[in-house]
This record gives structure tokens, sequence and C-alpha cells, in this order.
């Protein structure tokens, strides 16, 4: 019986050494892997479809957002702000800057295309 509870009690303290250690090398690896266009965001070339003034929302086809890591597509975001749709039309032509907030993207920045 004794040694069942050496080797249970050897078992664990080794797991709880390497948790720790294994966490820290996974989250220095992910970062070495990003590259400059994650860490450092550019403003995203797209599209106005929709604009509702009265939610906050506007669906944009847009080019890949590379700091997200996202393709191509067309989708809804929420402004931080309402205010930066109140000049916003669709069927123009825009730069914008999203960013992922607990899972939810949210356009921080719009401005026409030049």
């Amino acid at each position: 019986m004794k040694t069942i509870h050496r080797k249970f009690a050897i078992a664990v303290l080794t797991i709880g050494m390497a948790l720790p250690l294994s966490s820290f090398a996974q989250a220095a690896m992910d970062h070495s892997k990003m590259n400059m266009s994650q860490m450092n965001p550019v403003m995203t070339d797209g599209e106005v479809k929709k604009v509702d003034l009265e939610t906050g929302k506007v669906t944009i086809k847009h080019g890949e957002i590379k700091h997200l890591d996202m393709p191509s597509m067309t989708m809804v975001f929420t402004a931080k702000d309402k205010t930066l749709l109140t000049n916003v039309k669709p069927g123009e032509k825009i730069k914008f800057m999203v960013s992922n907030e607990g899972g939810k993207m949210v356009l921080t920045d719009i401005q026409p295309a030049r």
C-alpha cells in the first residue's frame, strides 16, 4: 500500500511541476510565431453594403484582415461609437480598422478610400 501511495505522490508532483513549464513554453512559442502584420494592425479595404445607424452596425464586403488572420468576406461589424457611421453610405469604398473584443468584431475607425 505504501508503494502505491509513494508512486501516486511522485506522479502528482511530476505533473504539477511540468504543467506551469509547459504553459510558459507554449506562451513563448505563440509570441515567437507572430508576424509583423499581426502585431501592427493596418487599415483594411472594404465596400459598405448596409448601414444601420440605430443599432450601430455596418455590413462591409472586405479584403483580408491580416492582423486578425481573417480572409475576405462580407460581414456585419458593430461600431465602437455609432457616430463613426454617420457619414457612411452603401456602395462607398472605405478603409477601416476592426478589433476583436471578447470574440466580437468591433469597428474602431472608418474612412473613405482615397
